[in-house]
């Protein structure tokens, strides 16, 4: 055996062993559990993992109520999830646009999915995320036998409560935002929300909005305070703010997901359109607003994306439904309930225009600007101090003009 052919014949052992062990490693790597973050922790998180146990792929699942932070940590780590479940979109954008999330075309079927929470308008662009839970805002809850008048309700009538374990701000920056649909219309809501700039914070459409928020919050200062301090939950193990007892508010400006607040009373919950009961009032209904929980794909393993498939298809929607009581984007779902859900149901995937919650498809800086302003706007108003709202509104503005632009930014925020 010549010196030249036992070199070749060494490579060639060395490059079979090489071989084995990189396909040892996928292999190892293709067996191991579909990682999973999520929002939903407790019951609502076991009722997840039960419909995810019966789809037959292992899975690891984290539920936390800061999966944006703990995401953003995954990423910079470069160990993200296989699989991110977020509130809204915004974060999911920029993720996007670092080329970080994998197609998801061919992975659920596109005519389940209208506007706006069909990602993209035409079957030749990139879909990134799918929604697998929806949720109904731009409605008021009241107790049954006490629906209110159509006009605009006193501040003291109102059950508000900015406290969370997240983001706080987002429940006083749903009462600007449906304020500004339905003073304006989708069209001026969805050019805002994508930060057009034709519609600027410092317009009058963002302004006077803000202005007539701010007007119910300084009816009375004890009651902002209060309103501060407040969990938009309720006290733990209680019924919300609307069942908290007799004496107490009688209308929540709160989304479809608020029924899980009320807990076995939910049934004694009634639901109208916001519109005429906001400030300065007497809207009409022109559009709703809404929010989802997106399923995003960071990994190309096969089992990641065979899972997404089944999550978001119609019986994996209709799993998750009736496990934990929750509404889909799916319109192929049926929703099984009384009038109350047939009318969120309705509403989140028949006609009439819908808006995806403006808040959670902004960059996230300039979605941060907007709460610290909100969380403002309702500290000077318990304290009685003046309010420059053209001051705020300016330095949001100054922290929108100063992100980049995205290259893969979301085209609707409205369906027509």
């Amino acid at each position: 055996m010549t010196r030249r052919f036992k070199v070749l014949v060494l490579l060639a052992a060395l490059l079979l062993v090489c071989a084995g062990g990189m396909v040892a490693v996928w292999s190892e790597r293709d067996d191991e559990p579909v990682t999973i973050l999520g929002p939903w922790t407790d019951k609502q998180g076991e009722q997840f993992e039960d419909v995810l146990r019966s789809f037959g792929i292992p899975f690891e699942y984290q539920g936390t109520a800061a999966q944006r932070e703990v995401l953003l940590s995954k990423v910079q780590s470069g160990e993200p999830p296989d699989i991110a479940i977020m509130p809204g979109v915004g974060e999911l954008a920029e993720y996007a646009d670092q080329n970080l999330l994998k197609s998801l075309n061919g992975l659920y079927a596109e005519e389940e999915y209208g506007a706006p929470w069909k990602p993209v308008s035409s079957p030749r662009e990139d879909a990134y995320w799918v929604p697998v839970k929806a949720d109904l805002k731009s409605i008021v809850w009241y107790r049954e036998g006490e629906r209110p008048a159509d006009s605009p309700a006193p501040l003291t009538s109102w059950c508000i409560g900015m406290g969370d374990d997240g983001a706080s701000g987002w429940p006083g920056s749903d009462w600007i935002e449906d304020l500004l649909l339905q003073r304006e219309g989708p069209e001026v809501y969805g050019k805002w929300a994508l930060g057009d700039a034709s519609v600027p914070w410092t317009g009058t459409a963002v302004r006077e909005a803000w202005e007539a928020w701010a007007g119910l919050l300084r009816q009375d200062e004890a009651a902002a305070g209060r309103a501060l301090l407040t969990d938009h939950r309720g006290a733990p193990g209680e019924y919300g703010l609307l069942f908290e007892g007799k004496g107490g508010c009688a209308l929540e400006h709160q989304g479809s997901f608020a029924r899980s607040f009320y807990g076995d009373k939910r049934q004694g919950a009634g639901l109208m359109d916001s519109a005429p009961l906001l400030p300065g009032g007497g809207y009409r209904v022109r559009g709703h607003e809404v929010t989802g929980d997106f399923a995003a794909l960071f990994s190309d393993r096969p089992r990641a994306g065979d899972l997404i498939e089944r999550l978001a298809s119609r019986e994996g929607q209709r799993k998750w439904a009736e496990a934990a009581d929750v509404f889909s984007a799916n319109r192929r779902v049926r929703q099984e309930g009384g009038p109350v859900v047939r009318e969120i149901a309705e509403r989140l995937t028949g006609a009439g225009p819908r808006c995806l919650d403006a808040s959670d498809v902004m960059p996230p800086a300039v979605r941060d600007a907007f709460y610290e302003a909100v969380l403002l706007t309702i500290a000077r108003a318990a304290a009685g101090e003046e309010l420059d709202v053209p001051g705020l509104l300016a330095d949001v503005q100054n922290v929108a003009e100063a992100r980049p632009d995205r290259r893969a930014p979301l085209r609707t925020v409205c369906s027509t």
